[in-house]
Order: C-alpha cells, then sequence, then structure tokens
C-alpha cells in the first residue's frame, strides 16, 4: 500500500521521517526538508514545487502574488520544533489554512483539526459511559414480591475478602528457591567449611604415683574415733558438715 493511500485513510496515524536531514535540520532549510517527494504529506502540485522546479529565488515573494495550494513555515522553535502550514491563497491578503503539520525531532506529524478532537474525546466518554450502564445492570435485581433491588455484592466481596486473608501465600517461588541453593552452592566452594581435629589427650606424667595416691587417700579418708558407751564411730573425712547424703557407721562392742 502506498504512502498517499494511507493518507487519505486516516493521515493522523501516519509520520514521516528522513534520519540523513535530522543533523543538519534549521530553520533554513527545513522546507526543503518538508518538500522531499518521498514525504507523503506534501502535495507536488502546490505552487512551492512549481517555483522550485522553475528555481526562482525568494519564494515567499513569489508566493503571495499566485493562487493556489501553498506550504508555509508558521512557527520555529529551535532545534527540536517546527510548523508547516497547509494552505490555499485566493488573493494575496486572503488565505484559507488547511492542515498544519507539526515537524519534532526531525519526525513530521499532521496536527489534528478541531472536529478529529471533538470526536475523539466524545468517543472516548461515549465508550465510559456505556461500560457503566453494562456494568450497573449487572447489579440489578428483580422479584415479583419484592420488585426491583439493586445487589451490589458486598456479601461476595466479603467471602472473597475471607478466603484472601485465609489462603497462605507461598513462602517463596520456585525460582527463588533456585537461586539461594545455587548462591549458597558457591559460597560453600568459595569458603570450604574448616572441620577441627580432634584433640590428642597428653600423657600425664606419674600416672601410677596418682593412682597410688588416690587409693591411699581413700584409705585414710576414714577415720576412728571414741564415743561415750564404747561405741566407735567412723566416718570419712571431709563430712564434718551435716548433709543428708553423710554416712555413718556405727560399730557396737
Amino acid at each position: 500500500m502506498s504512502g498517499e493511500t494511507k493518507i487519505s485513510e486516516n493521515p493522523l496515524f501516519v509520520s514521516w521521517v528522513d534520519s540523513a536531514w535530522i543533523p543538519v535540520l534549521n530553520q533554513a532549510n527545513v522546507m526543503d526538508y518538508f518538500s522531499e517527494r518521498t514525504n507523503p504529506f506534501y502535495d507536488r502540485t502546490c505552487n512551492n514545487e512549481i517555483l522550485k522546479m522553475q528555481k526562482l529565488g525568494l519564494l515567499d515573494a513569489q508566493l503571495g502574488n499566485m493562487q493556489g495550494t501553498e506550504y508555509c513555515l508558521l512557527h520555529v522553535q529551535e532545534p527540536i520544533l517546527y510548523v508547516v502550514r497547509k494552505q490555499i491563497r485566493h488573493s494575496p491578503t486572503q488565505v484559507t489554512p488547511v492542515h498544519d503539520y507539526y515537524i519534532i525531532a526531525g519526525v513530521i506529524y499532521q496536527a489534528p483539526d478541531i472536529g478529529a478532537v471533538l470526536n475523539s474525546r466524545i468517543l472516548t466518554g461515549v465508550s465510559h459511559l456505556q461500560s457503566a450502564f453494562e456494568e450497573a445492570r449487572g447489579y440489578a435485581r428483580y422479584h415479583p414480591s419484592r420488585g426491583y433491588w439493586w445487589d451490589f455484592g458486598k456479601e461476595k466481596e466479603k467471602d472473597k475478602e475471607e478466603k484472601d486473608k485465609d489462603k497462605k501465600e507461598e513462602p517463596s517461588s520456585m525460582f527463588q528457591r533456585r537461586r539461594v541453593d545455587m548462591l549458597l552452592d558457591q559460597l560453600t566452594r568459595q569458603f570450604p567449611h574448616k572441620v577441627p581435629q580432634a584433640a590428642v589427650a597428653a600423657p600425664v606424667e606419674g600416672g601410677e604415683a596418682a593412682q597410688g595416691g588416690g587409693a591411699s587417700e581413700v584409705a585414710g579418708s576414714v577415720k576412728s574415733e571414741k564415743v561415750e558407751g564404747g561405741s566407735v564411730k567412723r566416718e570419712r573425712q571431709g563430712d564434718s558438715k551435716p548433709d543428708s547424703n553423710t554416712k555413718k557407721i556405727k560399730v557396737e562392742r
């Protein structure tokens, strides 16, 4: 499909750009850029093209003396914005605007007219109103004994909220668990765990002497005492303090 056919269908959805012109685009050559043959917004039967083919200088001065379709530079905001107007000239002082085109960063668009803007806004508003009426119609209820009433489904919303509360969230996703396992494996490889070696007990010097001394201590831990009545009480050393675990041996003669 050619560019002219697209323009005839809906020019508001069409844009055109020539990347070779963007670095050198300025107020002096913006009209030459707009009059490129590949630009679908440019009418090749306009007065600008006629003067360009005749190679006549001072195009603005010559355009004022002609009648028909022409293009003029309406607004400039360098280096990013240029506005070009398409108009029909009836006399040197009378023109009728047809379309405005704005060039932003080298890309040419057609500016929508008031009718297109109003049509778009009205269509958007009507679409929202239609969806609102359809939603409201779903809440209307009727019963012969009760009549009409509105049921906005508050009970259903409460049940849904309770189900959402009761539903437990998954602690982690499969991706998170795999990611954590991978990080732990990488850290384990970088910093291996050091296993402590078993401590070796040092040999104790004089072990036999220590064992013999212990036996003598045990043997001498029992002493004899004379008590009244001819009885002998034997008790272990270190049991001078009263204790429930103290053991006393009495021998009656």
